[in-house]
């Protein structure tokens, strides 16, 4: 007997979390776009056209620049599965749950990984990072996440490019939460490898995960010892379908891709900067907005996450239940924290199209007649 299956009613949400972001109306349309092959002339320009605005976005020059078919996992784990080998020493900062997630990739990769820890929220110095690099030499790859998602703390980045080249590493940097929604500079910060996702900054639906290389670390990933264990996300494979060569490696999500153009498209014309500034300017009223119904924010201000803040739950209130109240009653989507975190923070995200003000007086609103409401 064939179960009697209701037309598809998803109710509407605020998506205010730490990801996915509200997709923008004209991602929407441009993804009801009728379907091509993978090798029709008509892709295989939007191929080039999406790795042009990705530079722009990415802010460099970089050939090997398009985006992975999968989430941003998908893009830390091509970074560890390419440019690291059984044996590699591999540094990595640890001071939040994603930083976890590398080093876990990078043992399946067989690295010897050097964790330099820091408490969850904190950020690491210049100092800090040349230290651990000159103990731990040769390094062949240091990681950061930039845009910690799991604290809302924002990794300053620059001149850690030059401390990495100086002990010889490569620099890889975790953008998921970042690119487009916080100052991000490629080439000019000496990044090497950069990875993002499609559904935070850029206001697309989950599923690509923007990647670049640069030409160092490209040539260390023709110079492998062994051929790079993961066939899916094996670059020296992707790079022939992406570049002139167009050789077929896997059929990629149309859709997905289509939207990933539009998003891209509209960053662009916002203006690269002035996103930056938008998402900034949101951030601080949310900030204010907190701080004036009593709350406060787990972050220090100088290193606090543009696109994704985190605050502390009051004394006495029921974290979850807060979050379900906002759900239910309000149709708006925030998340608590995990790890050492958990039932102690929410995570209120203002990314891309949900970077807006009238979103905040939303949240700040509905939040005042929760807490109030139990006093």
């Amino acid at each position: 007997m064939t179960l009697a299956i209701n037309d598809l009613n998803v109710p509407y949400r605020l998506l205010l979390g730490p990801g996915p972001s509200a997709v923008h109306p004209r991602v929407l349309r441009t993804m009801s776009t009728a379907l091509v092959g993978y090798l029709d002339p008509e892709w295989l320009s939007l191929m080039d056209e999406e790795q042009a605005l990705l530079r722009d976005v990415f802010q460099t020059k970089n050939t090997l620049t398009f985006p992975i078919s999968g989430t941003g996992s998908a893009g830390m784990e091509t970074a560890f599965c390419n440019f690291v080998e059984p044996g590699d020493t591999v540094v990595i900062g640890c001071n939040g749950y994603f930083s976890e997630r590398m080093c876990e990739m990078a043992r399946l990769y067989g690295a010897d990984v050097k964790r330099i820890e820091k408490s969850w929220g904190d950020v690491f110095t210049q100092e800090e990072v040349e230290a651990a690099l000159a103990a731990n030499k040769p390094v062949k790859l240091f990681a950061l996440i930039h845009a910690e998602t799991s604290t809302g703390a924002l990794q300053p980045l620059e001149g850690m490019g030059e401390i990495a080249h100086r002990h010889g590493a490569l620099l890889l940097v975790d953008c998921v939460t970042s690119l487009s929604g916080a100052p991000l500079k490629i080439d000019e910060w000496g990044i090497d490898l950069a990875f993002s996702a499609s559904q935070k900054c850029l206001g697309c639906p989950p599923g690509l995960s923007p990647f670049t290389a640069g030409e160092k670390a490209v040539e260390i990933l023709h110079r492998r010892k062994n051929r790079v264990p993961n066939w899916y996300l094996d670059l020296t494979l992707l790079e022939k379908y992406w570049n002139k060569e167009r050789v077929y490696h896997h059929t990629p999500s149309t859709t997905l891709h289509y939207g990933l153009r539009e998003g891209l498209r509209l960053v662009l014309e916002e203006g690269l900067e002035d996103r930056w500034v938008r998402h900034r300017a949101i951030a601080e009223y949310l900030w204010e907005k907190m701080e004036a119904l009593g709350l406060k924010l787990f972050i220090r201000r100088e290193h606090r996450l543009p696109s994704l803040t985190t605050v502390c739950v009051p004394d006495g209130a029921d974290d979850a239940a807060v979050r379900t109240r906002l759900r239910e009653a309000y149709n708006i989507d925030i998340a608590g924290g995990f790890g050492p975190l958990k039932g102690k923070i929410w995570r209120v995200g203002l990314m891309g199209f949900s970077s807006r003000r009238e979103n905040v007086t939303l949240l700040s609103e509905a939040l005042r007649e929760i807490l109030d409401g139990r006093k």
